[in-house]
């Protein structure tokens, strides 16, 4: 049975100030080093068979401090692009345009200078389901709407369905029945030190 073992990275500097990163490359926070340090034995347990992860300095870094010392990097799996949005306050974006911020959240609106869902969507997946192909439990280090899309693209269920995913969180799609190419969603935003309920953008 394939399983895609899928963790945000801990939190960063810029999701403890609530301030909007797209690609930016933001390292962990001192938390967010100690969220994904908590969730090593957690992943060791699982014992991937390979690992690919974000080139953004927050992912691979939390990818090592996992005990992934032979992670993959990717461009391929960075954030979405925010254009304009980066760096910004999510409070102030959302107070200048709350309509713009839900209906960025839901996958229907660009902010300026950013990159479409629908692009993004396709870039993540490729790189995911071609990872697949040679794995069987594949762990995927990355960003929370990177997860919102895979989520999208391998269940079916769309962001706006989705909350945002918590700093350093385990989520796992597995195929059921084996050989089927029907991927389910198996455990969901699971951090060992508790569920984070209002987890950052």
């Amino acid at each position: 049975m394939k399983r895609v073992m899928i963790v945000r990275h801990g939190e960063s500097e810029w999701n403890a100030e609530r301030r909007l990163q797209g690609q930016a490359d933001i390292a962990l926070s001192a938390k967010g080093r100690a969220q994904a340090e908590a969730l090593k034995p957690v992943i060791a347990g699982l014992s991937p068979d390979r690992t690919i992860c974000s080139d953004l300095e927050r992912a691979h870094d939390t990818a090592g401090l996992l005990g992934i010392a032979d992670a993959e990097c990717r461009a391929e799996l960075r954030e979405i692009h925010v254009g304009e949005w980066t760096g910004r306050p999510i409070e102030a974006i959302r107070a200048d345009d709350v309509a713009g911020y839900q209906g960025w959240r839901a996958g229907t609106y660009t902010p300026p200078g950013g990159e479409s869902w629908s692009d993004f969507v396709a870039r993540t997946t490729a790189c995911v389901t071609q990872a697949l192909q040679t794995s069987e439990k594949l762990l995927v280090v990355c960003h929370g709407g990177v997860i919102r899309a895979l989520l999208e693209s391998l269940i079916d269920l769309p962001p706006k369905r989705i909350i945002p995913v918590g700093p350093a969180s385990l989520t796992i799609l597995a195929e059921r029945p084996a050989g089927s190419g029907n991927m389910r969603l198996e455990l969901f935003n699971y951090s060992p030190l508790g569920p984070v309920l209002d987890a950052p953008d």
